[in-house]
Parts: structure tokens; C-alpha cells; sequence
């Protein structure tokens, strides 16, 4: 087909199309950022909610935009409409929103390189295609369905591979004469890319987190635009990313396979192409087996599960950068004044293969949060969580919010605070002694053991201590009274010489510890009771006296 021929084909194919690609290369303009700045963008299509796979994704994103004073943007990929779903978009916006996730540019915020969905944006894709019908890079393919599956059976049959390439490619060098009679036949028809490559060269491309890869050029007479004009992901994508500037493609390494033919549009296009970086995938391990984490099998892989077990933002932000560069985890916990944001994170710590998606480490994670936050904000942030998740213990936290901050500093200003909760929905279990209402219901319930202690000898105790003191000052105390009542100073004492004691005076504190937590373990128990006072101390002696008595 001669230029001219191609030049009225398009036109005949495309007549409502009057902008061409140098008018959009003027609205989309180069970004006036820093030759370091990266552009990098999350591109799920509306089909559901954001599962752990795709935040991780859309965390990389906006990290590696926001520390290097980039854009990260979101771009709603809808061009396949059968698979979106109602209020689809606007679920990714709330996901990305309780995530603390938010784009610079959206179709919702804003930004001079949309519109930011693609279905608005059908006209751009065209007016590209249509320039490459007449540069003979494309061409209108009146296959049916029926003849594309002949072909793939036959190509089944072969052993070869599938798909509409080279003699398959039945259309590809119709003359503009038989294209003009089908046209008036009214038949249907895709636009196909007219593929230059040739499976026997191959490229090479350097992938930021996999390195070098090999692979055969796209041979592949791949759509273009479906029969309805839309475009296919592979088009549209191509387009987008050079319009919108994206400087870095970070996505999932399924799309490795797709490498060549993703190179060869952006070169026939005449663009210049990203960067591109394979993420590993999410995966977890289940009897001794490794799998992706299904958004199926796993409540964890929905975001919404953080929420409603009150596993902190940050928290996970936290544990997705664990994730993000493998030396992340100790640069945090040896940097207990520094955040997230402190740190430089780097596509040569990202892993190459399958990462472990481990909640006992996302735990840990979320007990360092914790542990550097102040008994002010775990109180603040715990309220805001149960008055959502937890009506009734949210009232007892404002009835009870001079004592609930006092209780939750404990242990706060040491070299080595305490790690006890790992979501908000903890502080009701860990806490649960901090409230009288809830201490008396409780009823030593939490108390696992059948050892009985002396109360007696406990209200001999608290009529003799004095809590107007210094921790030191107190435990001196204690030992005192231990001394005087047949009990050694020190657990030393007691192991070289057991049957000269009753006990030590950790059986002193002991005792003291499950009368007025109901538990063997607790923060300091010197703080505990100064919070308490002797009065409410001795009420709970009396509980525990009649919890032994029943």
C-alpha cells in the first residue's frame, strides 16, 4: 500500500479524529522536575478492592516519587469495561486514602497531564493509532472469532506458537481496495499493530531490580484498538506513560513476559522509554508450601482488615518498606529517632524473587511503633479506633482518660520501652486491669496458675509501704519487709539457701502483681500502684480475696 493509499485509509477509519500526536505532545509538555525526580504511577483497573499485592505496588510508587521530590499519580486503567465494577474507582480512592496512600495527580485531586481514566481518553489513543496506520505500523484485521480460533487450533496441532503473527496474520497486506468493499460489507473489525520484530533477534533490557534480560523481539500482530475503538491495556498504557512523562514502571514481574512487545510499542511510537522495575510477588507460606497471597484465602490481603483489627497505618507502612529493601528493618530498629522518611530506599535491596507476607513480623513491627509512640497518642489513637470498632470500651476510655494515659506511659522513657500491643483492639486486652468496671467483671480470669497467695500478709503490706516515693526508693522498701517476714532479699539469697526462706521477694511482688492485675506479667508494678493508690489496691485485695474463697 502506497503512503497515499495509507494516508486515506486512515482518514477513512478515523474521520472524526482531527487532532494529531504534535498537538497532544504540546499539551502533555515535558515536567519541570529535577533531572532525579521520579514519575512513577499506580494503574489498577476498578474491579474490585485494593488487595495487599497492589498497595505494596502503590507504596513503592508514591516512596520512591516522594523521596526523590518526583510525582506519583494514579491512573484508573478501565479500558477493559466488562470487568469493572459499580463504585469500583472510588473504593481504590478510599483504599489509598485510609492508607495514607494519596497520588500528587488523580482524576480526583487534580493535575495538568489527564484525564487521569482512561476510558476519557479513547480520542488520544486513536489519533496515535491513526498515525501509524499511515506510517503501514497498523492495519484493520476482519478476523472473525470463529477463523482466530481455526488458527489457534491449528497452531495447537503444530506444536507452535500461538497467536496472530506473520502467515497467520491474514490481513496485514490487504489492499486498501479489499479493506474499502469489507468496510462496505459491514464487517467488524480490531486494529492490529503490524510488527516489525522477528522472534530469531532478541533485545536486552536492564531491569532495576532483576538486572539484565534477555528476550526475542514481538512478533506479534498484537490489537491495538477492539471493535468498539477502546484500546487494549498494551496501547493504552504505552501512550499514557509517555504522555504523563512517567519516569519509572514499577509493577508486578507478570509482566515480564510482556517486556518485548511493551519495548517495541514505545519504539515504533517514537518514545522514549521508562524505566522499568519487576516487583517480586506477595507470597505466603501454608503448610510448608509457598503461594501468592490470594485475595480469596486470606483476609490479610485486604486492606480493610487492618483497619478493623486496628493494626496502625504506619504501622504497615512500616512493615511494607521491611518488604520495599531488605535493610530497612535494622536501620529502623537502630534508629529509634528517625521515620520512614529518614531513610533512602534503593531498587538494589528490593527482592528478586517471592517475599514472605509474615503477620508475626508485621506484629513486630507494629510493637516498635507502638513502643516509640507516647501514652498520649496510643490513648488518642485507641479512642478514635474504638469509637468506630468498639462502643463500649470506647465510653470507659473517656470515663477513665487521666488513669489510661497514666497507665499506657509506662515503661515509655527508658532505652528499652515496652513492646506489649500491636494494634489498637490490644490496649482493651493488655489494659484490661487499668478500668475497675472491667477489672471486676474480669474476675482473675487472666490469672493462669492454681498458686494461692497470703492476703494477709498483702494488707500488712500496703498499710506499711509508702508510694510517695522513687521506684528505688520502693523496692528497698520491699525487700525490708520481705527480710522482716521470713522472705529473702534477693533471689540469690533464696537459691543458695532455699529452706532458710519462704520465698523472696519476688514472691512478694508477685502476689501483689496478681491481686491487683490478675496476671503474673505486667509493666512496672511500682507504677501500676501509684497509679492505683492504696485505697483501690486494697479493693482488689479484698476481689482476689473473695475470687480464692468461692
Amino acid at each position: 500500500m502506497t503512503e497515499k493509499e495509507r494516508i486515506e485509509l486512515a482518514e477513512l477509519l478515523f474521520p472524526n479524529i482531527t487532532k494529531t500526536r504534535e498537538d497532544y505532545e504540546k499539551m502533555y509538555p515535558e515536567r519541570n522536575l529535577s533531572d532525579k525526580a521520579m514519575v512513577t504511577r499506580f494503574g489498577p483497573s476498578p474491579t474490585g478492592f485494593v488487595h495487599m499485592g497492589s498497595l505494596f505496588g502503590a507504596f513503592c510508587d508514591y516512596i520512591y516519587a516522594k523521596q526523590s521530590n518526583g510525582i506519583f499519580y494514579l491512573r484508573i486503567e478501565d479500558t477493559d469495561q466488562k470487568r469493572s465494577v459499580e463504585n469500583g474507582t472510588e473504593g481504590i480512592f478510599n483504599d489509598l486514602d485510609a492508607f495514607s496512600i494519596m497520588p500528587n495527580e488523580s482524576s480526583k485531586v487534580g493535575g495538568k497531564y489527564g484525564p487521569y481514566i482512561q476510558s476519557e481518553r479513547t480520542e488520544i489513543y486513536q489519533t496515535y493509532v491513526k498515525d501509524l496506520i499511515k506510517q503501514g505500523l497498523a492495519y484493520p484485521c476482519f478476523m472473525t472469532e470463529e477463523e482466530i480460533n481455526q488458527i489457534r487450533e491449528e497452531q495447537e496441532i503444530n506444536k507452535t506458537k500461538i497467536g496472530i503473527y506473520g502467515m497467520y496474520a491474514v490481513d496485514r497486506d490487504l489492499s486498501l481496495e479489499e479493506i474499502k468493499e469489507k468496510l462496505a460489507n459491514k464487517e467488524e473489525y480490531v486494529i492490529r499493530l503490524k510488527s516489525p520484530g522477528n522472534a530469531n533477534n532478541q533485545i536486552e533490557i536492564e531491569d532495576c531490580i532483576k538486572g539484565k534480560m534477555k528476550f526475542p523481539e514481538n512478533d506479534m500482530d498484537i490489537v491495538l484498538l477492539k471493535k468498539d475503538g477502546t484500546p487494549t491495556y498494551h496501547l493504552a498504557h504505552v501512550i499514557d506513560d509517555h504522555l504523563m512523562h512517567t519516569t519509572h514502571v514499577i509493577r508486578g514481574d507478570e509482566w515480564v513476559s510482556s517486556i518485548p512487545l511493551h519495548v517495541q510499542l514505545f519504539e515504533i511510537l517514537g518514545f522514549t522509554r521508562p524505566e522499568y522495575a519487576h516487583t517480586a510477588p506477595i507470597t505466603k507460606k501454608e503448610n510448608g508450601n509457598i503461594r501468592k497471597l490470594s485475595k480469596r484465602k486470606d483476609p490479610e490481603a485486604k486492606v480493610s482488615y487492618y483497619e478493623e483489627v486496628g493494626i496502625p497505618i504506619p504501622a504497615v507502612h512500616l512493615y511494607l518498606a521491611t518488604i520495599l529493601n531488605s535493610n530497612f528493618e535494622e536501620w529502623y530498629l537502630n534508629n529509634q529517632d528517625k521515620s520512614i522518611n529518614d531513610f533512602e530506599f534503593t531498587f538494589d535491596k528490593m527482592a528478586v524473587g517471592g517475599t514472605l507476607f509474615d503477620l508475626d513480623k508485621l506484629n513486630n513491627i507494629s510493637k516498635t511503633y507502638f513502643s516509640r509512640k507516647s501514652g498520649e497518642e496510643v490513648y488518642s489513637e485507641t479512642l478514635s479506633y474504638t469509637e468506630k470498632f468498639d462502643k463500649e470500651y470506647h465510653q470507659l476510655l473517656v470515663e477513665n482518660k487521666e488513669d489510661m494515659i497514666k497507665f499506657l506511659s509506662i515503661e515509655k522513657d527508658g532505652p528499652r520501652p515496652r513492646k506489649d500491643i500491636a494494634k489498637y483492639s490490644d490496649v482493651k486486652e493488655e489494659f484490661s486491669y487499668a478500668i475497675d468496671e472491667m477489672f471486676k467483671k474480669e474476675n482473675y480470669s487472666k490469672y493462669e496458675g492454681d498458686k494461692q497467695y497470703d492476703v494477709s500478709l498483702m494488707r500488712e503490706y500496703i498499710d506499711n509501704i509508702n508510694l510517695d516515693v522513687t521506684n528505688e526508693e520502693w523496692f528497698n522498701a520491699t525487700k525490708e519487709f520481705a527480710s522482716t517476714h521470713g522472705y529473702a532479699a534477693s533471689p540469690k539469697d533464696y537459691k543458695k539457701n532455699p529452706d532458710d526462706y519462704k520465698g523472696h521477694v519476688g514472691d512478694i511482688c508477685e502476689a501483689l502483681r496478681v491481686m491487683i492485675t490478675g496476671r503474673t506479667k505486667s509493666p512496672d508494678l511500682f507504677s501500676i500502684m501509684k497509679i492505683l493508690g492504696k485505697t483501690r489496691i486494697n479493693e482488689r485485695i479484698s476481689l482476689y480475696e473473695n475470687y480464692i474463697n468461692k
